[in-house]
């Protein structure tokens, strides 16, 4: 029986090496056995074959039952498990804009029984679309807390790849994905958490050539970037384009969140910041640091102002702008107002903005 064992590891192993497919081994394995059973059925005692083979077919008679009782067993699981599957599937499967399979509805209850959201408020965020510029810490709780809310479809744009640095904070990528581009870790993430959700990934720097082709298709964009030319650059494209735009950003331990939504009377980006600080007063996360749980916590800050915006619940960031300081424990709002002769929206000259509304608390997300 032991060579009867090691031919039928050989015919395996060579299976493998040839690629041939599992059922075909499997096929080879049992014209040896069979080969076996019929030599000890007709074959004469203390014939050499069967002597090396056992001796007496009862054993062999035994592994072929065993082995039709596996096999029809496994049979039957298959089939059953296929049953079970179809109607999960089914549940699971994306359903048509706007409307919700049951297991979306037991997905966001939480969502349905705020009166501020509520089911048309949900099925606003089903159906919205929303771009993210920046995987990294910001982009990160956005992203995350964007799928989990349930926004329909969700995209991201970035360049960069993941960084062993990065994992301090970027909560949305994991060490297994070091080297990988950010948007195809943070898609990976969110399909994990939701596959409701459709993500598409945008490996590629924002640059004036594509700016306003991909803002087109979104509805709102947020912007968690860490540096002030794609700040200025979303500003310009948001504010020509008409879309809300939340802008956000952070240093060491502070932050700072606005809604630019022109449209609606609200002063942009460059009202608020005209020009950009002199090179080294405001460091990047790299070169000053920034501390773990605040992008978590800005990005969160964020995340929840456009549930705000596409839901139209409370109070918005529109005029105003949103301080935080995490190493005191503070935060605060300041009102914000367009600016004379602003060149990106073009307010007509009325009274002068006084110098003490200009507020210089900016860096990116590192």
């Amino acid at each position: 029986m032991v060579l009867v064992v090691a031919l039928a590891a050989a015919l395996w192993g060579i299976g493998a090496l040839m690629k041939a497919p599992v059922r075909q081994r499997w096929a080879l394995i049992a014209g040896l056995y069979g080969l076996v059973l019929l030599g000890q059925l007709v074959l004469p005692d203390g014939h050499p074959v069967r002597q090396m083979t056992g001796g007496t077919e009862a054993p062999w008679v035994v592994v072929g039952l065993f082995a039709a009782v596996v096999f029809v067993y496994s049979r039957f699981l298959r089939r059953l498990r296929g049953q079970v599957r179809a109607p999960v599937a089914a549940a699971v499967a994306p359903v048509s804009q706007g409307t919700f399979s049951p297991t979306e509805l037991e997905r966001y209850a939480r969502h349905v029984m705020l009166r501020e959201i509520g089911g048309p408020g949900q099925k606003a965020l089903k159906s919205a679309r929303v771009l993210v510029i920046g995987a990294g810490g910001l982009g990160s709780p956005v992203l995350l807390y964007l799928a989990a809310a349930g926004v329909g479809t969700i995209g991201v744009v970035d360049d960069d790849a993941v960084e062993l640095s990065n994992l301090q904070r970027q909560i949305i990528h994991t060490q297994e994905r070091v080297g990988m581009a950010k948007v195809f870790s943070a898609q990976m993430q969110m399909a994990a958490l939701n596959p409701h959700v459709e993500v598409r990934p945008y490996h590629r720097r924002l640059t004036e050539e594509i700016a306003a082709e991909l803002f087109a298709d979104f509805d709102l964009i947020l912007d968690g970037s860490d540096n002030f030319d794609t700040r200025y650059l979303a500003n310009r494209v948001a504010v020509a384009l008409g879309k809300p735009l939340l802008s956000g950003a952070i240093t060491q331990w502070e932050g700072q969140i606005t809604l630019i939504d022109t449209g609606r009377g609200g002063p942009c980006y460059q009202c608020i910041f005209p020009e950009r600080p002199a090179p080294g007063l405001v460091p990047t996360c790299a070169e000053a640091g920034v501390a773990a749980p605040l992008p978590g916590v800005v990005g969160s800050m964020m995340a929840m102002e456009a549930v705000k915006v596409l839901t139209g619940a409370g109070e918005g960031l529109r005029g105003r702008l949103m301080l935080y300081d995490g190493l005191y424990g503070d935060s605060r709002v300041i009102s914000v107002k367009k600016r004379d002769g602003c060149p990106v929206c073009g307010v007509i000259p009325t009274a002068r903005t006084p110098d003490s509304q200009k507020v210089v608390v900016e860096d990116g997300t590192g």
